[in-house]
């Protein structure tokens, strides 16, 4: 059995089942040759793993546009060709889980490496992009870049998509080596008024005279195809979320469990933390689409506490593996949550009291 000090990484992603293609929140560890995952009963981790990946001849693809639904999906091509789908909370979450299983992977496979240096060109954009051929492959209906309902400030656009799945696809489709170098395409994009800005930050971005590269890297800056424009100010475009508020800027997000209010039962639940204002949203992770909160909260004058890891604090059921903290708003409503680590703990901690 693996032990302890060997833990290069652990934390929860969403994974894709092999025989029926549903998603489950799962605890993985990764170790210096291999990615264990375990299933969470009753708000702690079952000892026995519940499966093992190989590291020993695997590839890592990521950005994967296998699932246009699951922009934060990373794929892993095992030795043996069996494909496994991990999703993660967000884009530099997911971008960390791909570069730390990428470094245990060229560790165990030196030759591989040589490999990608080897086969390493620089990047000379004039002589390799045509930027009319490739805005139509970015509009292909099945194979492109899928235009969705987004929310900025407020404000709700319809037929846009986000500054980071326009560079994942870049680099998935091999139109740039890293994301610096797609940022670069997709700005040349943006100079010839083939992609617009949509919404604030977008559009400062756009005329930014400090900086040379006018494309943000980013989930959320918006923008869309110039035949899609939508203006901002019309009502068709706007979509009323009724009793959830969705404008605030998002400061964090990741996997946490959160007790359920009734049932008292553990699930993992995507938070999103937003401020301006001040709101904490929690998703269902294996639901499809998984786009909308499945509940939420105000965190204007809540009170937020770490709970004591000896013992089961009163109010919490299951046998837990500690890192709780509670959230209590305005109107008394208790919320028991539980992180990964003492560590992941103190930063949510630290980030609720600062926009509450």
């Amino acid at each position: 059995m693996q032990g302890e000090a060997a833990v290069i990484r652990q934390g929860f992603l969403v994974k894709r089942g092999h025989v029926v293609h549903n998603w489950k929140a799962r605890w993985f560890v990764l170790y210096k040759d291999q990615l264990l995952y375990h299933k969470i009963e009753g708000g702690k981790k079952e000892s026995r793993p519940r499966g093992i990946i190989s590291l020993v001849g695997c590839t890592v693809h990521c950005p994967c546009l296998d699932y246009e639904n699951r922009p934060l999906v990373i794929k892993l091509k095992a030795k043996n060709s069996v494909e496994h789908f991990l999703e993660a909370s967000c884009r530099e979450e997911r971008d960390s889980w791909a570069e730390d299983i990428n470094v245990v992977i060229r560790a165990i496979n030196p030759e591989h490496q040589k490999q990608l240096c080897s086969s390493d060109t620089s990047f000379e954009i004039a002589a390799n992009i045509c930027l009319s051929h490739l805005i139509k492959e970015m509009q292909e209906t099945n194979s492109g870049i899928k235009e969705m309902t987004n929310g900025e400030y407020g404000n709700t656009y319809k037929q846009c998509f986000t500054g980071s799945t326009v560079i994942d696809w870049l680099v998935s489709k091999n139109v740039a080596h890293s994301r610096s170098d797609a940022v670069t395409v997709a700005s040349l994009l943006i100079e010839d008024d083939l992609i617009k800005p949509v919404g604030d930050k977008s559009t400062k971005a756009r005329w930014n005279i400090v900086t040379t590269e006018q494309f943000l890297d980013d989930s959320t800056a918006l923008y869309c195809f110039a035949k899609s424009e939508r203006k901002t100010d019309s009502s068709s475009d706007k979509i009323e979320i009724p009793h959830v508020d969705l404008s605030g800027k998002i400061v964090k997000q990741g996997f946490l469990m959160k007790q359920g209010h009734k049932r008292k039962n553990w699930k993992v639940r995507s938070f999103v933390l937003r401020e301006d204002p001040s709101h904490l949203h929690y998703y269902d992770p294996c639901k499809e689409p998984n786009n909308e909160p499945v509940g939420g909260m105000s965190l204007r004058g809540c009170l937020v506490s770490a709970l004591e890891d000896n013992g089961i604090p009163p109010g919490i059921k299951g046998n837990v593996q500690g890192n709780l903290f509670k959230i209590i708003t305005t109107n008394d409503v208790h919320y028991y949550i539980q992180a990964g680590s003492r560590a992941e703990r103190s930063e949510w901690i630290h980030a609720i009291k600062r926009v509450s």
